[in-house]
């Protein structure tokens, strides 16, 4: 057979050559960036942004507060943890100290087969020929007899009788602890729940504290403000009347002996123009005067009394900043530490956490050829 050369079809190869094209223009479209977000509306974007950004804050602060919960009972379980560990401590000491002074090996029931001074500390088994011990035959023992058995398990008998006693008061003793540490635990926790609510009340009491203080200080500013416009509406229709009084009195109507004033001096009369003034003139001027003395001492006093009352509205509300400042800088303080203590946990769980995935769950890790197979076609 001879390898014959086949042409390829062309109207296939154009549409290959078509579908390859058409491929590239694709591909040339989506990994564009700039071509691909065109027409995108803007202004929807923004609003959704600003949407997750109010929910994201809203979660934050949840996620805060539920912190600042956690952190608390973490706290409140730390510490009951230690009194535990502080129990557990104790009891195992005072088990050692019992094992010393109470269970010692010359105390065994056992000890009279492995002491190592039995041989010395016993009797021989015959002392002379005339030893009271020895049978008619002459004989001190025979094998397998054991003469002292009864006084043997008498004493063996007495010893587990002790031994038991010691166990049973060391049970009672033991459940006498555990129940005193319970009681010890239950108080704790009744004592933290108290003090968890008088935090909680002082806290309410600040922030009302802080109200009343808030409210006093907006009703003194608008006392002041309506002080303030009557003054203004008051002066407003004293230069209505002072302004209808000087048409009533103008020169025109009531021909102002004003008008002789010369244009030299005011010390420089017209002749020919003076009228004089008369008694009444005087008079009107001299009780003028008087109403503007006293208009002026009444101004000054209510400025002074407005003034005094600032004055103390100011220094309520200074006293009051001062003391919920105070109490917050120790509630942040405290809320810190906790916060730093559960942070130091959450960073210990999740490095056990990483060494977890990397040595167990993460072991197959993806080679370059893995990623190389993304972003090659636009289906």
């Amino acid at each position: 057979m001879y390898k014959v050369d086949i042409q390829p079809d062309i109207k296939e190869a154009a549409a290959t050559e078509a579908r390859r094209n058409r491929e590239k223009q694709r591909q040339s479209r989506i990994f564009n960036a700039r071509y691909r977000t065109m027409g995108v509306d803007v202004e929807g974007l923004k609003s959704q942004v600003e949407e997750r950004k109010l929910r994201e804050n809203a979660e934050k602060r949840r996620d805060e507060a539920f912190d600042a919960d956690r952190a608390q009972c973490d706290k409140i379980a730390q510490m009951l943890e230690e009194e535990e560990r502080q129990r557990k401590r104790q009891l195992n000491q005072a088990v050692v100290d019992f094992r010393e002074w109470e269970q010692q090996p010359s105390m065994s029931r056992e000890w009279d087969i492995h002491d190592p001074e039995a041989v010395r500390k016993g009797h021989p088994a015959r002392v002379s020929d005339d030893d009271p011990r020895c049978g008619p035959s002459s004989m001190q023992r025979f094998t397998g007899e054991d003469l002292n058995a009864l006084a043997r398990q008498k004493l063996h008998k007495e010893q587990n009788k002790r031994a038991l006693e010691e166990q049973r008061s060391e049970r009672e003793k033991h459940l006498a602890d555990r129940k005193y540490a319970d009681i010890l635990e239950d108080k704790k926790r009744i004592e933290l729940d108290l003090r968890a609510l008088e935090l909680a009340r002082l806290e309410e009491e600040c922030r009302k504290a802080k109200a009343m203080a808030i409210a006093d200080f907006n009703r003194a500013q608008a006392a002041g403000v309506a002080e303030q416009q009557h003054l203004a509406q008051q002066r407003e229709q004293d230069d209505n009347h002072a302004e209808i009084y000087n048409h009533l009195t103008g020169d025109i109507l009531t021909e102002n002996p004003d008008i002789a004033q010369s244009l030299v001096g005011p010390h420089r009369i017209i002749t020919d123009r003076w009228k004089g003034m008369t008694a009444a003139e005087v008079e009107a001027v001299r009780k003028m005067q008087e109403e503007q003395r006293k208009e002026n001492k009444r101004l000054r006093e209510e400025e002074r009394q407005r003034d005094a009352e600032w004055d103390r509205q100011r220094d309520l509300a200074a006293r009051a900043t001062m003391e919920m400042e105070e109490q917050e800088q120790n509630f942040r303080l405290q809320l810190r530490k906790s916060l730093d203590a559960y942070n130091q946990e959450l960073a210990d769980a999740q490095k056990s956490n990483l060494r977890y995935l990397e040595k167990e769950v993460y072991t197959n890790a993806p080679t370059a050829q893995y990623h190389l197979q993304f972003n090659t076609s636009s289906r």
